[in-house]
């Protein structure tokens, strides 16, 4: 039954999918951080939606919610139109988010997806200041459409697009070329002479953390100097936390530690807390300039995903939750190292921070492996970097130590597996 149902999605789902080929089995159930397929087997989810499962599945009390808020009629279409649904997530959100962090900032509901808050950020951003280029960073990602390939690093993704990407410059994101080189000294006397043909851009556009790059960590230092950057050039900052914000790297927003103070944020994946389709351009309100309409789709807002999205704003009302996603972090923090020290057949490096982390490997194909033997055991984990080159976990912020220990033991068993059966190959 199982190879009969991925036999319909071979033969009927466009060659485009990705995700069922690296974890082929038919899943019918999920709850917290674990999910079931067809034949009963149990998986440690160590993938949560590529970030959009902050909260791990079908949390009990969102569910309570939009159970109950579907069995009332509640609204589910809207477009723009005030529902009560919207009015209860604006509120809670600047009362629970933003008040207590001290911003102030305007709330767009740009369209339900990731690549289109960061499509109505370039737009924003270009409204603005009445500049056309953008500075993007290597190895970044920014989401599938025209505007957010264009400052998306990934040569492949861009190919995609079929059409020349312009009005981008991309520089050199944080130790990308060692650790010892400046890059900002470069950006900056790029951005001061006159005859180096980069023009003044409207903004500037990043991760804190590079999800889908190769989970490359930008030092706190060099955000603030990106920061220092933009404000002496009167260039707009965009930090985009659609992957690493709501809590991914320990904090609501990625850059809180970092104590910087971007002019556009963009959030989506977890920010509808249960897993629907839900993304937020923040903004300051001096840059609030948007004509009705100027920028719109049918599905902007989400009103299942409000229902969901105020319940899981819950969460953050309780300095304890915060406090356990740091105590888990180290936790992984010192399991990876612990990976790199005993096996340095893996010739590995620690990437990331929070519950964003993996480790960088060399060795050709190695982390690949290891997610695939990691699948055959019962956990669900993904690889990040142009060449696949980091084993990454992404595990729900509410699992708990048992599920954490459980998932770590799966992973260095398969890491042992293939050493001991030599598939290390060396570049």
């Amino acid at each position: 039954m199982l190879n009969d149902n991925l036999k319909i999605i071979e033969e009927l789902e466009s060659s485009v999918r990705s995700y069922v080929r690296s974890f082929p089995t038919v899943f019918t159930k999920a709850k917290g951080y674990k999910m079931w397929d067809m034949e009963g087997k149990e998986y440690i989810d160590f993938f949560s939606g590529a970030g959009a499962l902050n909260y791990g599945h079908n949390d009990p009390k969102m569910k309570e919610k939009l159970v109950e808020y579907i069995m009332n009629d509640g609204i589910t279409h809207s477009l723009d139109m005030a529902t009560k649904a919207k009015v209860d997530f604006l509120d809670k959100f600047n009362e629970v988010i933003l008040k207590p962090r001290n911003m102030d900032f305007k709330v767009m509901f740009p369209g339900p997806t990731g690549t289109n808050t960061v499509e109505s950020a370039l737009k924003l951003a270009r409204k603005v200041t009445g500049r056309t280029d953008v500075i993007s960073f290597t190895n970044g990602f920014h989401g599938m459409t025209i505007g957010s390939l264009s400052v998306t690093g990934n040569s492949s993704k861009r190919k995609g697009a079929g059409i020349p990407l312009q009005h981008v410059v991309t520089m050199p994101y944080d130790n990308f070329v060692s650790e010892d080189l400046d890059t900002l000294e470069y950006l900056e006397r790029f951005l001061e002479d006159g005859g180096s043909g980069v023009d003044l851009p409207a903004a500037m556009i990043l991760e804190t953390v590079q999800g889908e790059g190769g989970i490359n960590v930008a030092r706190f230092e060099w955000l603030k100097k990106i920061e220092e950057i933009c404000n002496k050039f009167g260039i707009l900052l965009i930090i985009d936390d659609v992957q690493a914000g709501v809590g991914r790297t320990g904090t609501f927003f990625s850059f809180e530690p970092a104590g910087i103070k971007p002019d556009i944020v963009c959030l989506s994946k977890s920010i509808g807390g249960f897993g629907s389709p839900l993304a937020l351009t923040l903004f300051k309100p001096e840059l609030d300039i948007w004509n009705p309409g100027e920028h719109n789709g049918t599905f902007r807002g989400n009103n299942h995903a409000f229902v969901t999205a105020t319940e899981s704003l819950s969460y953050w009302e309780d300095k304890a939750f915060e406090e356990s996603i740091l105590r888990k972090s180290d936790k992984i923090t010192e399991f990876l190292n612990s990976l790199v020290e005993k096996y340095p057949e893996l010739k590995g490096e620690v990437k990331g921070r929070g519950f964003m982390q993996g480790i960088e490997t060399p060795v050709s194909g190695l982390a690949s492996k290891v997610a695939a033997a990691a699948f055959e055991r019962g956990l669900i984990m993904e690889t990040s970097g142009v060449e696949d080159q980091v084993f990454k976990l992404f595990p729900a912020l509410i699992i708990d130590d048992e599920g954490l220990e459980n998932g770590f033991k799966i992973i260095e068993e398969s890491i042992k597996s293939i050493i001991k059966n030599k598939e290390l190959v060396t570049n």
